[in-house]
């Protein structure tokens, strides 16, 4: 009978030593942006209640989503569309300037961290051009391209390039200065230290500076497709304050911070998964 009582003695110890689940930890993830949402939520009934319902209300503006969302894709005409489409043109601007910013600017960073003399040449022209407002790009892309459309992408590429020259240069010029030592020694290609030594020490450097860009030309795309009109979710909301319809621009403002979160977010998680430290956002 003690041999039997042995295995449930040693079970019983098991099942007492196992820790509990995190509750703790769960209502402190959870509750603090539930509370956050909550307080919005308070602070926009009273916003609409002092106004007097010219700003509507989270209830009526809720129904309205759901009537806008039932179908977001219907076309009605060149500038009757739904939100998903004025989304994805919009993104698709975003992903033509950004790629044009990266294809340029990673290069460039590259070579102006590397070489001092370069360093020397551009670091004062992107002082002065970096503080510019983006919008005051979008003119000078109207005069030359002839077209809202590529003005827009204009603008975002201009506005997105220094961060990810910036990042970049810094990031190589970070680079240890051992690390240079051996490759002259071991009499490395220029090639050879860029792809074995300086890109793996630079990547998150590099990255820091994608997410910045991606933040700005999200921002950027708004105010520019506000300007230039077309089809876009900066069109729409443009389009809907000439209506005066408050509601879908309150809609319109929760898809613009929606989808700038989920693109902070995609490249967070690319971040984290390319590096060895940790990416906060």
């Amino acid at each position: 009978m003690q041999k039997a009582s042995k295995p449930a003695a040693v079970e019983a110890t098991l099942a007492a030593a196992k820790p509990g689940y995190d509750w703790r930890g769960l209502v402190l993830r959870v509750l603090p942006p539930v509370m956050g949402l909550a307080l919005l939520v308070g602070i926009w009934a009273l916003v609409s209640i002092g106004t007097k319902s010219s700003i509507p209300s989270p209830w009526e503006t809720l129904q309205q989503a759901i009537t806008i969302f039932s179908d977001p894709f219907y076309r009605k005409g060149p500038n009757d569309q739904g939100v998903g489409w004025n989304v994805l043109f919009s993104l698709e601007r975003v992903a033509l300037g950004f790629g044009l910013a990266a294809a340029v600017g990673i290069p460039a960073g590259f070579m102006i961290g590397r070489f001092e003399f370069l360093s020397r040449m551009f670091n004062p022209l992107i002082s002065l051009l970096r503080p510019v407002s983006p919008l005051a790009w979008l003119p000078i892309g109207l005069l030359v391209f002839k077209g809202a459309n590529p003005a827009a992408i204009w603008t975002i590429f201009i506005c997105s390039i220094w961060p990810m020259i910036i990042n970049t240069a810094v990031g190589v010029q970070r680079v240890p200065q051992d690390y240079m030592n051996v490759a002259r020694v071991l009499n490395l290609s220029e090639w050879k230290i860029v792809t074995k030594i300086l890109f793996p020490s630079v990547l998150p450097y590099m990255l820091t500076g994608v997410r910045l860009a991606v933040g700005t030309a999200w921002l950027v795309i708004v105010a520019a497709e506000m300007l230039t009109g077309g089809v876009g979710i900066g069109f729409w909301v443009w389009d809907e304050w000439n209506n005066l319809n408050v509601k879908n621009i309150i809609i319109a403002i929760f898809v613009i911070g929606i989808v700038g979160l989920v693109l902070e977010y995609a490249l967070i998680k690319i971040a984290t998964a390319f590096t060895f430290e940790e990416v906060k956002s």
